[in-house]
């Protein structure tokens, strides 16, 4: 009996931490009842104290993507200008792809709006793009923090588990927002089964911290760590966040991104018919 009341307190403590806490503890006080009683996997080992190459992994091409795509793709970087220089080529056709196809599935309302953060790419970079795809825009560029669970430099390391503490890869819905630990935030539903679908019950969402700012990049030399939340720089996140809006699609790519909705033809066949549209 002694033992039960003791694991009772231990999960209680829990439930306190994970309102106070970081990240995916940024959790109103009706859902910490259900985190204090989830299972919590081990953490993994701690990202080794060493420069990360800086080097990007080379991205696979999207299978079966006519030509015509391709080239749509290729024409709507070069009209993005100066502010997409770095974003490579190959992760905006991701996107572009996951986006038509996802388009007719209804998961997508807020169409025209297409949000890519490349984590293979070092966080000290502005490596979230928010694009207007029908006036070929780049509404905001930003630097985004990876889950501290994946790495230093970049991004390495992606999982879906909860206590993980790290980034999960694929697409995600955008959905509400609320005011929580850190203020205005947007809940995010992973869309990729496998990859990050455990993302709204793990509070993965987009939130402003101090730690995800140029001025903590000059100080340390990187950015700070999420407990898995793509979060954003203080001075940009309320106007991204506002962008964003609910039904909005966000990629977050990486080396082993896997997603079927990374489907070539399937989005060459919505393009023919509807363009970006």
């Amino acid at each position: 009996m002694v033992w039960v009341k003791s694991k009772r307190g231990f999960a209680s403590l829990l439930a306190t931490l994970a309102i106070l806490g970081g990240c995916s503890r940024t959790t109103p006080p009706e859902a910490s009842h259900e985190l204090a009683h989830r299972p919590v996997a081990a953490r993994p080992a701690a990202p080794l104290a060493l420069p990360d190459s800086l080097r990007p992994t080379p991205v696979p091409p999207v299978a079966g993507v006519p030509d015509t795509l391709h080239q749509a793709i290729a024409q709507l970087r070069q009209a993005l200008g100066p502010a997409a220089a770095e974003l490579r080529p190959a992760v905006l056709e991701q996107a572009c792809v996951g986006y038509l196809t996802l388009h007719p599935t209804g998961r997508i309302e807020h169409s025209g709006v297409l949000a890519v953060a490349d984590m293979d790419l070092p966080n000290t970079t502005e490596r979230l793009w928010v694009i207007d795809l029908e006036h070929a825009r780049v509404l905001h560029r930003s630097l985004v923090a990876h889950g501290e669970g994946s790495g230093h430099l970049r991004a390495r390391r992606f999982s879906d588990v909860p206590g993980s503490e790290c980034t999960a890869l694929g697409f995600y819905r955008t959905s509400g927002t609320y005011s929580g630990v850190h203020g205005y935030s947007r809940r995010l539903w992973g869309l990729d089964k496998g990859q990050n679908a455990s993302a709204f019950d793990r509070y993965i969402v987009l939130h402003a911290a101090d730690y995800a700012g140029p001025e903590y990049v000059r100080e340390h030399g990187h950015l700070g760590y999420s407990r898995g939340c793509p979060a954003l720089p203080p001075a940009q996140y309320k106007a991204i966040i506002s962008t964003v809006q609910a039904g909005s699609l966000l990629l977050v790519s990486g080396p082993g991104l896997a997603s079927r909705w990374l489907d070539g033809p399937a989005a060459g066949r919505r393009f023919a018919r509807r363009g970006w549209h």
